[in-house]
């Protein structure tokens, strides 16, 4: 209990006020209503509420068996057992008839007995009481003691667990904002990066071609270079903006997908050429999913399975699976594969594996992490399979809704 009573109150208005508990509003609370209801029921009483005390104020913040909202704190049942400062509280109408006299000014009725037990925080700070009325004197039962007792620290649990809530949601907002500030940053400098990279790319290949002639061997090997690493730096800049903006994508509705219509459209992109072979299920429909996002994933995993494909004909095979709770694909490549022991880091964001793609460029490290978070957003999970110079198996899900 609190040694001082004017300075502690203000501590304990500022912890209420931490706590952050709505006390102006009519909609119910239903796991303090239900310990009110357990708290009627144990104690064999008509009225139990649990109350906070605000400055002037007694607010009842759940209750059963009686109407009021508000009552005045002065000479209140809460504030009684809040100056006596004891694990529990009761008292008879014989033993206190003022304070049984005042409440019948605003609970409209004649009790005869009122028992409590404060509301406290780690600190001791008392918050309110879950209180019980009766219009009988008596006194509770052991038993009833250690009840009451037990549905006070379990209304106390709630509190707290709404307060941790709040400063979750409250760091949750910080960090969807610090996102969306680091997103628009990557997109304005990726945007900027994106005019130069092109003027240099277009540059370099225009110097090669007007002036092949006349470079010696080192020259043209030294543009090759500078070629080859704008088109890396560009890949990296296209990645970084793939990973921020699949957080949009993840926005998008759900709808019912023909998975053989989608993947026809995705292989039409790729299968231009003899030496890519794909093949997909020839008929399944998705129910409620996100088909962007979906859209997303196969693309990069088809276009990782090609680029790094040095086979004379390249060839993908996609599996599907429907389960219970999950939609469960498979996308194997005969590509370059790669050792069992890299599996663990593939898809962790900016690594790469020290290989080049069919074009000689090295990859950016950000096209698997960005298929990770799409298919963990989406409910699943993926993994792979992979074995040098034979090729690698993806195999990824999503939660069917």
């Amino acid at each position: 209990m609190e040694k001082n009573y004017a300075s502690n109150e203000k501590i304990r208005a500022t912890i209420i006020k931490d706590y952050n508990i709505d006390t102006t509003s009519s909609q119910p609370d239903q796991g303090l209503d239900q310990i009110v209801f357990l708290t009627s029921l144990i104690c064999k009483v008509p009225v139990a509420y649990i109350s906070i005390l605000e400055p002037t104020e007694i607010c009842l913040k759940a209750k059963l068996g009686v109407e009021l909202t508000k009552l005045p704190r002065n000479k209140s049942f809460t504030e009684t057992a809040y100056l006596a400062g004891k694990d529990y509280f009761e008292i008879c109408y014989g033993e206190n008839k003022e304070i049984f006299e005042e409440a019948k000014k605003w609970f409209k009725k004649d009790f005869r007995f009122y028992a409590a037990v404060l509301l406290q925080d780690q600190q001791g700070y008392t918050l309110g009481a879950l209180n019980i009325l009766d219009t009988e004197e008596r006194r509770l039962e052991n038993v009833q003691v250690k009840g009451l007792k037990a549905l006070s620290a379990q209304a106390m649990k709630l509190l707290e667990f709404g307060k941790q809530n709040q400063q979750f949601q409250l760091i949750q907002d910080q960090l969807r904002q610090k996102y969306q500030e680091l997103e628009k940053f990557a997109s304005l400098v990726s945007h900027d990066l994106k005019s130069p990279l092109a003027n240099i790319i277009s540059l370099t290949e225009l110097l090669k071609e007007e002036n092949k002639d006349n470079f010696n061997e080192e020259t043209v090997q030294y543009l090759d270079y500078l070629s080859e690493s704008s088109y890396s730096l560009r890949n990296y800049v296209d990645g970084i903006l793939s990973f921020y903006r699949s957080e949009h994508i993840l926005e998008k509705d759900y709808e019912n997908v023909d998975l053989h219509q989608l993947l026809q459209g995705i292989a039409k992109l790729y299968d231009v050429t003899d030496d890519v072979i794909i093949e997909y299920p020839e008929e399944a429909t998705l129910h409620h999913v996100n088909k962007a996002a979906l859209t997303q994933i196969f693309l990069n995993l088809i276009s990782n399975g090609l680029k790094y494909n040095k086979k004379p004909v390249r060839r993908i095979s996609i599996d599907f699976k429907e389960e219970e709770h999950f939609y469960r694909f498979w996308i194997k490549d005969n590509g370059e594969g790669f050792p069992e022991e890299e599996t663990s880091r593939i898809f962790e964001l900016f690594t790469t594996l020290d290989t080049n793609d069919r074009q000689g460029n090295p990859g950016s490290g950000i096209g698997l992490a960005t298929v990770k978070k799409l298919v963990t957003s989406l409910g699943g999970r993926i993994e792979v399979s992979s074995t040098p110079g034979e090729g690698s198996t993806f195999s990824f899900s999503i939660q069917r809704i």
